[in-house]
């Protein structure tokens, strides 16, 4: 009889996710070694292939492909037996796996985190970046418990709770003449020289909804896949940008870079909490939610 164990087939999807041994293993929370060698046990028991490794590149094997949903399925239903299990039992205590979008992380957590250690001792947080529609697929898929992400969702198995509104505010080249006299209409043509995230993230739709009267086609697009990326273009005078009101308080501490409002009604996202209808973790998710509603003050002081 075929024995593979549940530390294998969790392995084995850490690496199916990622495609890379490094990665995998800091996904699982383990070395690259132990990782590699439960893998390769895992084809031994199984007497197949199940990722060719060439170079720096995985690549899933058919054999791991068709296997691949049916461990996803035994992995999800052991986390609903891990969530029965803990009924009853304190909130927020445990593992929870929680997903957030890369235009929040950054300032989000370094305010959630020790709030959370801090009411929680007995959390054990484990926490993954992504872009929105990969957070949705986690979700559904049971690997994520839920995820903080800007509104609209349009996935009916989920349930959102609002957290707060997050305004848009430009960052632009500190002694850019374009924007000397703010606030700045959102038909203004130097919003010509926008630059935008690269395809998958939110906030690149975001940027084309409020710069609608805008030609998209005179929009410089880079490619970046953070913020961060492209707030250091701007500062060397590259373009200007996006910017949320959470990260507005320490981007504006860059040199090179000045912060400027939109004109009323200044646009803005929605913020919220988002998990699968009928988790077991619901609870613990409006817990969360509470919690992270209440550091708006600290994120966006007036």
């Amino acid at each position: 009889m075929i024995r593979l164990t549940v530390r294998q087939m969790q392995y084995f999807d850490a690496l199916a996710q990622t495609l890379h041994f490094g990665r995998a293993a800091a996904l699982a929370g383990v070395s690259q070694p132990a990782l590699s060698a439960q893998i390769a046990e895992m084809e031994e028991r199984l007497a197949c292939r199940l990722f060719d490794r060439g170079g720096k590149s995985v690549r899933m094997t058919d054999e791991a492909l068709a296997l691949q949903p049916r461990i996803e399925r035994i992995l999800g239903e052991m986390r609903e037996i891990e969530s029965v299990a803990r009924r009853g039992r304190l909130a927020m205590e445990g593992r929870f796996r929680l997903g957030i979008i890369p235009t929040i992380a950054p300032y989000l957590l370094p305010h959630v985190l020790p709030e959370l250690k801090s009411r929680f001792p007995a959390l054990v947080l484990e926490l993954r970046e992504a872009v929105t529609a990969s957070l949705v697929e986690g979700t559904a898929s049971g690997r994520i418990d839920g995820f903080v992400a800007a509104l609209p969702l349009d996935f009916p198995g989920l349930v959102t709770e609002e957290l707060f509104p997050d305004r848009f505010f430009l960052a632009v080249p500190a002694d850019d003449p374009g924007f000397a006299s703010p606030p700045v209409p959102p038909e203004s043509p130097a919003l010509e020289r926008l630059m935008l995230l690269e395809e998958g993230h939110c906030m690149r739709e975001q940027a084309l909804a409020v710069c609608g009267s805008v030609k998209p086609v005179a929009m410089a697009s880079y490619g970046a896949t953070s913020l961060t990326t492209l707030l250091q273009m701007v500062a060397h005078g590259l373009g200007i940008t996006l910017i949320p009101e959470m990260a507005a308080r320490p981007a504006g501490a860059m040199p090179d870079l000045k912060i400027v409002p939109f004109a009323d009604p200044m646009p803005s996202r929605t913020i919220c909490l988002a998990w699968r209808r009928n988790s077991t973790r619901h609870n613990e998710c409006v817990e969360l939610a509470s919690i992270i509603r209440g550091l708006r003050g600290v994120l966006m002081p007036d």
